[in-house]
């Protein structure tokens, strides 16, 4: 029973710190962004409002960062499940897929003025294809 608690607890360990990693580049990435690809100007990024008012001043490059944070965030949470859980690796790197999948359906309901464009190359590519990827990637041979 001891060994049992001591898996289930090793188990969840590894997938918060996977999420959390996952979810810590994903910020690092979309807060650099703007450092690299200036905004439109005359607006603040900083806020959902100004984010919105935003959205269609903005080109295909300011589109770059944010799918890159969306699937490096998602790959990289996938292999540190898949390379540190001895058992249920695809499950778990599929169900963190899921988990960014569903914040990035957030943001597009709390911006509906993103690009369609955009929605879909990003909720299509970007998380589940991107947690098989970072499966293949982790699992030990």
């Amino acid at each position: 029973m001891f060994t049992t608690l001591l898996h289930i607890l090793k188990r969840t360990t590894v997938i918060f710190i996977a999420i959390f990693s996952g979810a810590m580049l994903n910020g690092a990435i979309i807060n650099i962004s703007n450092k690299v690809i200036s905004p439109p100007k005359g607006f603040d990024l900083k806020t959902m409002e100004g984010l919105q008012a935003a959205m269609p001043h903005m080109g295909p490059e300011h589109f770059v960062f944010p799918f890159l944070a969306h699937a490096l965030g998602t790959l990289i949470a996938a292999i540190l499940i898949s390379r540190f859980l001895t058992s249920q690796q695809l499950i778990f790197s599929m169900m963190a897929g899921i988990l960014f999948l569903m914040g990035g359906v957030s943001m597009v309901v709390m911006l509906p003025t993103t690009p369609i464009w955009f929605v879909l190359l990003d909720l299509i590519v970007a998380y589940v294809p991107m947690a098989y990827l970072g499966y293949r990637l982790g699992k030990r041979a």
